[in-house]
């Protein structure tokens, strides 16, 4: 058995060169796996976001009315939601390499193709499409992190990794900005498209599933990845997995959890720069700053998150760590929206929806870090999974606001209902176990 196969799998039997690899300085080969993830959120979110700050113009090219635009923004969502889960599954049995590359591939080609579209259905088909194939981009970039990150440090990476994704998010609309006096809409489509193609090639030509797979990495760093990590749980098929899965009280918990972290987030990039303008009068330059500003000051938020959370695990256990802190930021997020809601003054008003937005965005790390502690080699079902319960919320939020403003001219019951999906979050935060796999024997000990 070679060395790297034993640090695979560490038993009794390897400890004298587990000892001996601690002698050389580790390669931090992981930080560069970091790094490539970090680009991957931030080229997402350039994509996610472009389609909302310039919907007015596609609204006015295509005569596309407010609903309509509602149902194009929740297209993407229900393909997310609906291919999330089988493509997570294929993940964990393929591997992160292979799989990623399709999705941003996919992705970036559907980008490009939202420039080309022409009326109100081949929109709405293009936008399914691409949320079609960027499905499973974050329970793969969790399960990638499973692989490669202690886990001491995964709340912290997985900040960093959010960060680098509302950076990216709350960058676009000033972006956009600067370009749209030298490129139509459908331009600046094709141009951000084009950038995860180049992605994609470095990612499929560089990176591996595992570090025992990268020749870069030396024996002293993986004994510090392999450390804490629990051994692998095999891949069961039929019902009794997905039973299994859906009877987890985390399980559940997480996902009536994570509902309102997505309808938030959505609600930023969809309807937000409209509902500043139509509702608060901000005018087109004063909009490219406001309705970027909660993903912007979501980025120290996603920083701070994930540090405070892994300390916290570290010394009080990671139900105060990843469950607590949770709680209490959802609750500081339900209070903001509803104050933003009642608000008379309009900068309070997109100022107490960025501070809720960036509470919000502070259990990031907490939540994704709990998928890869109950999940463990399945962390990509049950990122997944959790994040599917996300997309839903995400689907219904657009066609929520639509029709509050179509029906009851009312842009202010939308927030209302977040702030208490917030609340309601805030429970399920203290009802999850992080302690307690979902699969494997540790789970039916524990049960």
């Amino acid at each position: 058995m070679s060395n790297r196969s034993q640090l695979s799998n560490p038993t009794a039997s390897t400890a004298s060169m587990l000892d001996r690899a601690s002698a050389l300085a580790p390669s931090r080969v992981r930080y560069q796996v970091v790094g490539l993830t970090v680009l991957l959120a931030m080229v997402t979110y350039l994509d996610r976001v472009a389609i909302s700050k310039l919907a007015p113009d596609i609204m006015g090219d295509l005569h596309l009315s407010k609903v309509q635009m509602g149902w194009i923004f929740s297209a993407f969502a229900l393909a997310y939601a609906a291919f999330e889960v089988p493509t997570a599954w294929w993940a964990d049995r393929a591997g992160t390499r292979t799989v990623l590359t399709r999705i941003v591939v996919w992705w970036s080609a559907f980008t490009i193709a939202t420039g080309a579209a022409f009326n109100y259905v081949t929109m709405l088909l293009v936008r399914f499409l691409f949320g079609m194939g960027e499905a499973g981009a974050w329970p793969c970039v969790a399960r990638s992190f499973s692989r490669w990150i202690p886990r001491k440090d995964r709340g912290t990476i997985q900040g960093i990794f959010f960060a680098g994704a509302h950076l990216a998010g709350g960058l676009t609309p000033l972006a956009i900005v600067a370009l749209q006096p030298y490129l139509h809409w459908r331009l600046i489509f094709v141009c951000f498209g084009s950038v995860g193609f180049l992605w994609a090639l470095a990612w499929h030509r560089w990176f591996r599933d595992d570090p025992t797979e990268h020749a870069a990495v030396n024996d002293a760093e993986l004994q510090h990845i392999l450390a804490e990590r629990p051994g692998d749980v095999p891949h069961a098929a039929g019902w009794h997995y997905w039973v299994t899965l859906l009877r987890s009280r985390s399980m559940l918990a997480l996902c009536v959890m994570y509902a309102s972290n997505s309808a938030m987030f959505y609600f930023c990039i969809t309807w937000l720069p409209t509902y500043l303008h139509e509702r608060h009068g901000f005018d087109a330059t004063t909009l490219g700053f406001l309705s970027g500003l909660p993903l912007l000051v979501s980025v120290p938020s996603d920083l701070t998150g994930g540090i405070v959370s892994d300390r916290l695990a570290a010394r009080y256990g990671l139900r105060v760590g990843r469950c607590v802190l949770g709680a209490v930021a959802y609750v500081f997020s339900g209070v903001a929206l509803l104050l933003a809601a009642s608000s008379s003054s309009p900068v309070a008003a997109a100022l107490l929806i960025a501070i809720g937005t960036s509470a919000c965005m502070f259990t990031l790390g907490a939540a994704w870090g709990t998928c890869i502690e109950i999940g463990r080699n399945h962390v990509g079902v049950v990122g997944a999974t959790m994040n599917t319960a996300g997309q839903i919320a995400s689907l219904m939020c657009p066609l929520i606001v639509a029709y509050s403003v179509d029906w009851f001219d009312n842009w202010d019951l939308p927030l209302q209902l977040l702030a208490v999906l917030f609340l309601v979050g805030a429970g399920c935060w203290l009802v999850i176990d992080p302690h307690k796999p979902i699969f494997g024997s540790d789970a039916r000990a524990r049960a």
